[in-house]
């Protein structure tokens, strides 16, 4: 939904439900989620639903692994006061987006997405000629689009996900939303803009249209933004006469490209559970630094007097995201000269991420001993998303003729 002037614009993202979470999951995203829920309204949900696209034969641990997962957002600093948090398949209304879209979206979209194939090549052990597992990024689309969100924070690997999702709304608008008097619904919504807004809106949708001026699309974009008097249909039929369709009950959501450090694994490849290479955020502290003391470096250095390279040690990783200037230019000459050694490197290392995890591992106890709260907090996100996706939903099943 188009947020109206004044209020916070909508941010989605989700987890699978893979049980307590590591310093990879905090650094890849959590961290970008804590500096949004001040600025964004932020819908954050564990994606229960798509952890069976490839472990449907298995679903003995997905409660537990939910609640785990919950656990760790808390403990990491996640505010239910600031974001509503909730568990995708208490929200039954995605799975009837994904059904309508499904009767939208062409196979060949699907069977073109990168992850698509590569998941196919990487787990051959498991039985993946499912539509679940086909049908994952239109499930996702749902998800997203669910929520009429501004933007959705991604990584670089991850932006052909939100491509597709704005492809999806794209068509299911243009299929679906048209009204026998677009034009005229158009002209009255332009009319609230006032004269000279409602001039500027032709303008800028008569540049985008007949030149493909991109500049004039996102000030259009700007300028319905601005517009006070504006309700969400009228924002919406707006922003689908800019493409000249018909009305966005689905509004293409944006690109957020967000920063995640590369974060080694104790073997040096990603951090990553199948791996088992891992240090999880509510982990003992003596085992962290068991696991720190014992990681792999650089090959070359067999012995504590061979000279080391920082770069072809996955240790340099770590402390690219932990140490200062001064102690990284101390490694750096420390290691290349092997005026120190591994363990000596590792050191102000370990004490970093140790102090990192306290204050997690404390928040963390307290959501642990009471397993009442956690499910009440859940009971609250679940319901508030809920109340979101009917809206949407009422006016999806309006576009598509199922408003009995």
């Amino acid at each position: 939904m188009s947020a109206s002037a004044g209020q916070k614009r909508r941010v989605v993202s989700g987890m699978r439900p893979t049980g307590q979470l590591h310093l990879g999951n905090y650094h890849g995203a959590l961290v970008n989620w804590l500096g949004l829920q001040g600025r964004y309204e932020c819908f954050f949900f564990v994606a229960d639903w798509h952890a069976l696209t490839t472990g449907y034969e298995d679903t003995a641990t997905f409660k537990a692994n939910t609640r785990e997962v919950v656990i760790d957002w808390l403990g990491a600093g996640l505010d239910p006061n600031a974001c509503t948090i909730f568990v995708q398949s208490r929200v039954p209304e995605h799975a009837e987006l994904h059904l309508i879209l499904s009767m939208v979206t062409p196979v060949s979209w699907l069977e073109r997405v990168p992850t698509y194939k590569d998941q196919m090549a990487q787990l051959k052990d498991r039985d993946l000629s499912t539509y679940g597992f086909l049908g994952y990024p239109l499930l996702q689309s749902a998800d997203i689009l669910m929520y009429r969100p501004a933007y959705v924070p991604v990584g670089e690997d991850q932006v052909a996900h939100v491509e597709i999702t704005r492809e999806i709304a794209r068509r299911f608008n243009n299929v679906c939303g048209r009204e026998p008097d677009f034009a005229a619904r158009v002209a009255g919504a332009a009319a609230k803009l006032g004269t000279d807004g409602a001039a500027q809106y032709l303008d800028l949708r008569r540049q985008y249209q007949e030149h493909g001026n991109t500049e004039a699309l996102a000030r259009a974009r700007a300028l319905i933004e601005s517009g006070r008097k504006l309700t969400v249909e009228d924002r919406e039929r707006l922003l689908g006469g800019l493409a000249g369709g018909g009305r966005a009950i689905l509004p293409e959501p944006e690109v957020m490209l967000t920063k995640a450090p590369k974060v080694p694994g104790l073997d040096g490849r990603k951090m990553s559970k199948s791996y088992d290479n891992t240090i999880r955020l509510r982990e003992d502290p003596a085992s962290v630094e068991k696991k720190l003391k014992a990681m792999q470096t650089d090959p070359a250095r067999v012995r504590r007097s061979d000279p080391g390279d920082p770069e072809k040690c996955p240790v340099w990783d770590l402390h690219k995201i932990y140490s200062s200037p001064e102690t990284q230019a101390w490694v750096q000459a420390g290691c290349r000269s092997a005026g120190i050694g591994c363990l000596e490197c590792k050191k102000p290392l370990v004490d970093a991420v140790l102090a990192e995890l306290a204050p997690i591992r404390e928040r963390a106890k307290v959501y642990e001993a009471e397993p009442a709260r956690v499910a009440e907090i859940l009971d609250s996100g679940c319901r508030r998303a809920r109340e979101v996706a009917r809206e949407t939903m009422l006016e999806v099943r309006a576009a598509v003729g199922l408003d009995y």
